[in-house]
């Protein structure tokens, strides 16, 4: 019986690194940056690499959305 290719299940990004939520959010690196120093963008730091939980992001925003129609 030949042997059948498991095709790999495409795995969720938990973390994202600065320059995918600049794209993510159509801005600049530096601009992410600024938003994780002055307006609260949550992060995780391993040793220098910095990343942003992608959950943390999409709730980041709507707490933004909803500051913003207030």
């Amino acid at each position: 019986m030949p042997r059948r290719k498991q095709t790999p299940k495409p795995v969720e990004q938990i973390l994202l690194t600065v320059p995918q939520v600049a794209q993510s959010l159509s801005v600049g690196r530096t601009t992410v940056y600024e938003l994780i120093k002055y307006e609260g963008l949550p992060t995780v730091k391993f040793g220098a690499a910095t990343r942003v939980r992608a959950e943390s992001l999409k709730s980041w925003v709507e707490k933004r959305e909803q500051q913003q129609s207030a």
